[in-house]
């Protein structure tokens, strides 16, 4: 929450305290030591704008009713010099605390001394945060998958940064294994395609026109050079030509859908240096493999998992957990990061688990990893759903989805929902520009605010800092509503960051454009009293501000014109 935000509450906390110690000392209440109570934000604003059950938390303690605790807590609480000006008893005993005008002025200056940091906090207190996603096979274009996985990880890390942490994006670029194997295989039967007649093309290898591309690209380099050499010499050539393009690739479509990351980490270099192998070396001094039909397993079942897992096979080669675990170690150890968030697709669930249980093997805090589960995305049109193919090629890729609707509608959209929810991508609803668009429509509100700002400058009106008394005539519901969800920005910043859920964030600037919405059909901002005039600019000025801060750090532009 905002600083003023936080003082408040810990002002009210110390007075709650204060008034025992005083009812106390008057002998009204027993002299025992208080319980532990809460201090909260009531849903219903008829109940103040905060409440507490300290009543009722000392009910026992203090042998007494809770409406004569409560009473007693009123009587004695001091709140001349805070920015409360009263407090009510309710039900059981409830202390429900209501702030007086000064409180949402102060707000609103704490706005403006912010400015572009208003929303930002010391939460995360600089711990060090890597936060991994997308992370496609670079075998091939990304799908609408990705394009969820990216807006979600690229918010999230923001949401992070914001909150206080020390955060780093990375893309771990999987250039070893089955994958490359198969990526392999399918470059060079395309290659051999076009010399012979009698090549087939696997069925679980890759069909997609890139392939095919990236082969008759190759060919016009090298024509036939490679038809005659080993099929172990020829697929190297292959790869080598295709992979680096592929990565280049990526890295040029996630540029355009604004995702930059700090780090492109490649798996060969866990190969290459070593750490592979270490990993399995430390596994097996710790006592917690065993052989078993010529392969290593791992006892993941002695670590909470249902079974033991394959670290390397009967053919000598390494699985696809090895290397992982030795990017986890990596990450945590090596470059010493507190927490390493991966952002994953569902069907990664049983992935987690066996990744905590080889690292907790390792002797490290496996609290230390957290996943983001990101469930599917279906693409609808004209209420039907778009059915596609990923092998065939045919699947809507990242570039083709931003090619048909605005990009600030693609990241705003896959953040609508958390990400461990189905989501519905409306193609039609995405492109709309009308307020059933959910970012048209913030949008909308900020450029609205800023044509409120033109008309008043093109009539001659020099905006200015509002006076106290000036300030205090924001008094209607409206005008009270919406200073009091500007508050809220920093706290709901945290709890996203909490909940790893940048969704959270989506829907409070989406309810911060309704109340401003809301504000403006209900309060004339041009009025004929200057001094209510420039208070009400003043507001409107927070409020885009609000709205500017938290699309910049969306990625999503913030027009001025709509």
């Amino acid at each position: 929450m905002s600083k003023l935000v936080k003082e408040t509450e810990n002002i009210l906390r110390q007075k709650l305290v204060d008034a025992v110690n005083a009812a106390i000392a008057a002998g009204e209440l027993p002299d025992a030591q208080a319980a532990e109570f809460i201090i909260e934000i009531p849903s219903n604003k008829a109940n103040g704008d905060y409440s507490s059950n300290i009543a009722m938390a000392c009910a026992r303690c203090f042998k007494k009713a809770p409406r004569m605790i409560a009473q007693s807590i009123a009587d004695h609480i001091d709140l001349s010099d805070t920015l409360f000006e009263r407090v009510e008893i309710a039900g059981p005993g409830f202390l429900n605390f209501f702030l007086s005008g000064s409180y949402y002025s102060e707000i609103l200056k704490d706005v403006f001394a912010c400015g572009k940091d208003y929303g930002k906090s010391d939460y995360g207190q600089g711990k060090r945060v890597l936060v991994e996603f997308v992370s496609a096979n670079p075998t091939g274009p990304m799908h609408i998958g990705n394009a969820r996985g990216g807006a979600i990880g690229d918010c999230l890390a923001s949401v992070l940064d914001w909150a206080g942490f020390d955060v780093n994006r990375e893309f771990y670029v999987n250039d070893a294994g089955n994958q490359i194997e198969k990526f392999a295989t399918s470059l060079e039967v395309r290659y051999l395609q076009h010399f012979k007649d009698d090549v087939e093309l696997p069925e679980d290898a890759y069909h997609g026109a890139d392939i095919t591309e990236h082969a008759e690209n190759f060919i016009k380099k090298y024509g036939n050079k490679f038809v005659e050499s080993s099929s172990e010499e020829r697929r190297k050539a292959l790869v080598d030509y295709a992979l680096p393009k592929n990565i280049a690739g990526l890295e040029r479509d996630l540029g355009r859908y604004r995702i930059t990351y700090d780090k492109w980490f490649r798996e060969s270099t866990l190969h290459n240096d070593g750490s592979v192998d270490k990993v399995i070396n430390a596994l097996k001094e710790k006592g917690v493999t065993y052989e078993q039909d010529g392969a290593l397993w791992f006892k993941a079942s002695e670590f909470g998992n249902d079974k033991d897992i394959v670290l390397i096979r009967a053919n000598g080669l390494p699985t696809y957990i090895v290397p992982d675990i030795a990017y986890h170690y990596n990450k945590l150890v090596t470059r010493g990061y507190d927490k390493a968030i991966d952002v994953l697709g569902a069907d990664h669930h049983g992935y987690v688990p066996r990744m905590k249980a080889a690292l907790t093997a390792l002797g490290l805090d496996a609290g230390r990893l957290d996943a983001v589960i990101m469930q599917m995305v279906r693409l609808v049109r004209e209420g039907e759903t778009i059915k596609l193919s990923k092998r065939s090629g045919k699947a809507i890729t990242l570039n083709t989805l931003i090619d048909e609707v605005p990009l600030d509608a693609a990241r705003f959209f896959f953040n609508l929902r958390e990400p461990n929810s189905h989501f519905d991508f409306d193609l039609e609803l995405a492109a709309k520009e009308s307020s059933e668009n959910p970012v048209y429509y913030v949008q909308y509100a900020h450029a609205r605010i800023c044509s409120i700002i033109r008309k008043a400058q093109e009539q001659g009106i020099e905006l200015r800092t509002p006076t106290d008394d000036e300030l205090l005539m924001l008094s209607s519901d409206e005008e009270r509503e919406l200073i009091r969800h500007l508050s809220a920005l920093t706290n709901e910043i945290v709890t996203a960051a909490k909940a790893y859920d940048p969704a959270k964030i989506t829907h409070y600037v989406i309810e911060l454009a309704t109340l401003f919405h809301k504000f403006y059909n209900a309060q004339r901002v041009m009025c004929d009293d200057e001094g209510l005039m420039q208070a009400r600019l003043y507001l409107c000025c927070a409020v885009k501000d609000t709205i500017n801060n938290i699309l910049n750090m969306l990625k999503i532009t913030a027009p001025e014109v709509m």
